[in-house]
């Protein structure tokens, strides 16, 4: 996986601006995946994101993207600790509630659509999604709204402009270690 389909895919976590990026990407060899996860937490970990495959299917790798420090506080709301605690989840410490969500899509029955608040979704909107089956939603983006619209599409604009600008300093040579903002 090369550092440009990365910051592609992950400019808002990488900014500091989202609490992570979910995206699949196609590997050969499995073992070159792993090294290439490897790296990029080398060069990432100091900064405070993490990466993570989340599963291994087909020759596709499910990569996370993450700031452990946004995810904590994302799953202590109260909301998104109910909803957590609704899909079967024991606890909102982030590594364990990681941990179940693999072995949710491990299993393959259903898609973990609470996978919302691991991405630093609004929890009404993960709710939502939910509960409406995906539809009946306001508005879309880089995901669906069932709250505040207003916001939802301001914050899609910013997602938007980050990984344009991203993308447009990489292909100048700025590197993804500097890229990364440290939080």
């Amino acid at each position: 996986m090369s550092e440009e389909i990365f910051i592609r895919h992950c400019s808002p976590t990488l900014a500091g601006i989202k609490t992570a990026n979910l995206f699949s990407c196609r590997f050969v060899d499995e073992n070159e995946m792993r090294g290439s996860i490897r790296s990029l937490n080398g060069i990432l970990v100091k900064k405070g994101v993490r990466v993570l495959p989340l599963r291994y299917r087909d020759g596709c790798a499910l990569i996370y993207a993450y700031r452990p420090s946004k995810l904590m506080q994302d799953l202590q709301r109260a909301d998104a600790g109910s909803l957590l605690k609704e899909c079967g989840y024991a606890s909102e410490v982030p590594e364990r509630c990681i941990v179940h969500l693999m072995r949710r899509l491990a299993d393959g029955r259903e898609f973990p659509h609470e996978i919302g608040l691991f991405l630093g979704y609004p929890p009404e909107d993960v709710c939502g999604f939910i509960e409406n089956k995906a539809g009946g939603y306001k508005c879309a983006g880089e995901w669906k709204v069932y709250g505040d619209e207003e916001q939802a599409r301001k914050t899609f604009a910013k997602y938007r402009k980050c990984t344009s600008v991203y993308c447009a300093l990489f292909a100048q040579g700025r590197s993804m270690e500097r890229l990364t903002v440290a939080v």
